[in-house]
């Protein structure tokens, strides 16, 4: 019997590590229909041909340029989804996707990135780090509280969770009293290739949000007057720009193979946030580059200190300052960088995904009989 699969996740408007896990599901179910709240199409090439069905959030003004005001829609969105003909559905969430209704029948298995941020660990953040009016404070509260109520219903839906690292893992288990196993997200390793130049400038890779601390960066390299490139944009790119002094390269968002050679010329990556996993470290690892990585979150699983690149403990300018220091009169070996990095290539993402879906699924049969 050919088993009828859906893919859920929470929007596909921007590209970062959450959309790629998509695109790799994409590529191994060709089949599968793809539900989501919002979709930008012109993001997305590669969806081009394919069955993607957007919420009623889609017809919603500004939905595309501001996602997070329909946030508290989206529990409501993803109930609405009519998936009752599928087998198997596999949700990419670290939002809402994982709230989707099934039939006993179908297995859900969740592919968690983070239980929800801003719901959970990083609510109080959330209010500090991107402003919001005080006259809108005590709504947004009580709206994250209602979430919060919600998502930890919605996980009670979800049949078998895979965590994209050992530290989501944790907080799957602390949020949600639920257990899961550990799929590492895939990483394109065969387009970042081996180089041994030396390298011209620090980078820095990412959206330019306020948890990604790319304002600790500008400063410590203001303050060493050391080369800093930053790819990526975001809201806080205007107040950053304004932050840089002229030792501080801003090249905006740029295609893969732009982004190989970027990570082909620097010195190292540098890495200030805490992530869920990180796969911008292993691109850059890839390249055989070192990184110098802020101490927790996915990065611990990543980076092997001394090998493949330094921590820096504390997210100051003083600590991160003294770590880069350290790192510059460090030899690194650039193969043994790169070797390291192939062990997160997509292809093991890939094998093991699949062989964890045909296991479970082999397991819910039998309870369907």
């Amino acid at each position: 019997m050919k088993l009828r699969i859906a893919i859920v996740c929470d929007w596909l408007i921007s590209r970062g590590g959450a959309e790629r896990v998509i695109l790799t599901l994409s590529d191994m179910f060709p089949h599968a229909p793809i539900y989501t709240a919002i979709f930008d199409r012109k993001n997305f090439p590669e969806l081009t041909e394919r069955e993607v069905i957007p919420s009623f959030i889609q017809k919603m003004p500004f939905a595309l340029k501001n996602h997070a005001m329909y946030l508290p829609l989206m529990p409501y969105a993803f109930e609405q989804f009519d998936l009752s003909k599928f087998d198997i559905v596999i949700s990419s969430s670290h939002s809402c996707a994982k709230g989707i209704i099934t039939k006993p029948r179908t297995l859900h298995i969740c592919y968690c990135h983070s239980p929800m941020r801003y719901a959970w660990d990083s609510c109080h953040e959330y209010f500090d780090q991107y402003g919001i009016p005080p006259l809108f404070k005590t709504r947004a509260k009580k709206i994250l509280h209602e979430l919060r109520m919600w998502d930890r219903l919605a996980a009670e839906r979800v049949d078998f969770f895979i965590a994209n690292s050992e530290h989501v893992q944790k907080r799957i288990q602390k949020y949600y009293r639920k257990n899961s196993a550990v799929i590492y997200p895939p990483v394109e390793t065969e387009k970042f290739k081996l180089s041994k130049k030396d390298g011209q400038y620090y980078l820095a890779v990412g959206r330019l949000t306020p948890y990604k601390r790319f304002d600790l960066l500008i400063d410590t390299f203001n303050e060493l007057k050391l080369p800093l490139v930053i790819v990526g944009t975001g809201k806080k790119e205007k107040n950053l720009k304004k932050r840089a002094g002229r030792f501080v390269t801003f090249v905006g968002a740029i295609p893969d193979d732009e982004l190989e050679a970027m990570y082909q010329r620097a010195i190292a990556l540098v890495f200030p946030q805490t992530e869920d996993f990180g796969i911008t470290p292993l691109e850059a690892m890839s390249c055989g580059k070192p990184v110098i990585a802020y101490s927790d979150g996915g990065a611990l699983e990543t980076v092997v200190p001394g090998t493949t690149g330094l921590f820096f403990t504390e997210q100051t300018r003083d600590n991160l300052k003294k770590t880069i220091l350290e790192f510059s009169a460090m030899k690194w070996d650039a193969t043994a960088i790169h070797n390291h990095a192939q062990k997160f290539d997509r292809a093991i993402f890939e094998n093991s995904l699949r062989q964890f879906i045909e296991e479970k699924w082999g397991e819910w049969k039998k309870t369907m009989v």
